[in-house]
């Protein structure tokens, strides 16, 4: 890739892109700036400011992203209720194009030419990267050393890292068998154990929440508010979208809540197992669903439910950018307008239970529902004509095969 003379690097300060940070200056003779992320994954960042430093790096980047990760890209896609292939709440996927966003930032203020990362070849993050890259800056050059290098596994990276005299810090004790990738949304894990779809997660990987069998005996009720489709308050107490994911994760993982075994279907075509804890996401996911079941039309709910599993799709396989994803956006925010009010909810042993919901936008009306006297409010004799409308192609039907 010819022209390159400065990258802007997606950079934890592990191993992968320590080693990745010293071979862009080697095999692209090119200046290398860093950027780490802090979406919430609860680990110390200044390790990586100190680590590319030492390896000489004059433009460094550690960027708290988290209220923006919340409000602008986890918030909107509960919105539309999305889960992929029925149980993944999308934690890794919806991370991604806020991260290539910010690359492309840097790129343009740094002068940048190009920009890399460390997903491998065989995964899903080297899709959402490099296509949210393209959609936001067309002609970027994207970098993938994964795809080209001949450095295996850990052991050769351990030994490319000791020959460049790489800084890495040697953990103690016995390295998780887990390949970990964590944000406010949830923490995923894959490989070791998990490669064999048939055994069960050991209950030791568990990072987050309390096993279902070891939660509280008693349940935990809270009250969420609800403004245009978005949590804004727990208990009445009104909290920013970050520190309400962070509450709900707390309280969710004290219950055991939010705990997935999933094989999926990757973009690239194969089969995956991996393991999630998303506990506020659960916890949002339920509540929304119910303040939803008395405030949306039934059939503008119906329309959302047909439009999910697509807009879920669209978020797993890297396509946030894209005209088809903005515009199922805008549908769905302007089914939001009147989604306001509480629920209710009981968090019992890895349950999450719609304990009660209102509204003053609500459309459920007790006059009409009630199974007592309504007082003539709905007229019962009419439903024998709507039957008879609805049953007529039926009984044609039925009276063409009795001939």
């Amino acid at each position: 890739m010819p022209d390159i003379s400065k990258v802007v690097l997606a950079y934890s300060g592990g191993l992968d892109t320590s080693v990745i940070l010293k071979w862009l200056e080697v095999e692209y003779v090119c200046e290398v700036v860093t950027f780490t992320a802090d979406l919430g994954q609860g680990e110390e960042l200044e390790p990586a400011r100190a680590k590319a430093e030492a390896m000489g790096v004059k433009e460094i980047y550690i960027d708290d992203l988290r209220e923006e990760f919340v409000r602008d890209f986890v918030f909107p896609m509960f919105r539309a209720n999305a889960i992929y292939e029925g149980e993944y709440l999308l934690g890794t996927s919806i991370a991604r194009p806020l991260i290539a966003k910010r690359l492309i930032e840097i790129a343009r203020e740094t002068g940048a030419d190009a920009i890399s990362h460390g997903a491998t070849g065989k995964g899903n993050d080297q899709v959402r990267f490099e296509l949210g890259a393209y959609a936001l800056e067309p002609d970027i050059k994207v970098i993938a050393p994964w795809r080209e290098w001949e450095l295996g596994g850990r052991e050769t990276l351990l030994a490319y890292a000791a020959e460049h005299n790489i800084p890495i810090e040697k953990t103690r004790g016995a390295k998780s068998p887990f390949s970990m990738d964590a944000n406010l949304l949830h923490i995923s894990f894959e490989g070791g154990p998990l490669e064999n779809p048939a055994t069960e997660p050991p209950s030791e990987m568990w990072r987050w929440s309390t096993s279902p069998e070891m939660a509280p005996n008693e349940g935990t009720y809270i009250e969420l508010g609800y403004e245009n489709g978005d949590p804004v308050s727990i208990d009445g107490k009104v909290l920013s979208p970050a520190t309400m994911l962070a509450e709900l994760n707390r309280l969710g993982g004290e219950n055991g809540i939010g705990r997935l075994d999933l094989v999926e279907n990757r973009f690239v075509g194969m089969k995956s197992r991996g393991a999630y804890e998303t506990p506020g996401g659960t916890i949002m996911l339920k509540a929304h669903r119910a303040i939803e079941s008395i405030c949306l039309d039934r059939e503008v709910a119906h329309l959302k439910d047909e439009l999910m599993p697509r807009y879920a799709k669209m978020i797993y396989n890297g396509f946030w950018f894209s005209p088809e994803r903005e515009m199922l956006q805008a549908a769905i925010d302007y089914s939001q307008a009147k989604v306001n009010g509480t629920v209710t909810l009981k968090l019992y042993k890895g349950n999450v239970i719609v304990a009660g919901r209102s509204s003053d936008d609500t459309l459920f009306d007790e006059k009409i529902a009630t199974f007592e006297d309504d007082g003539g409010t709905y007229n019962q004799a009419d439903a024998e004509g709507f039957i008879k409308l609805n049953a007529l192609r039926l009984r044609n039907l039925a009276r063409r095969e009795l001939r």
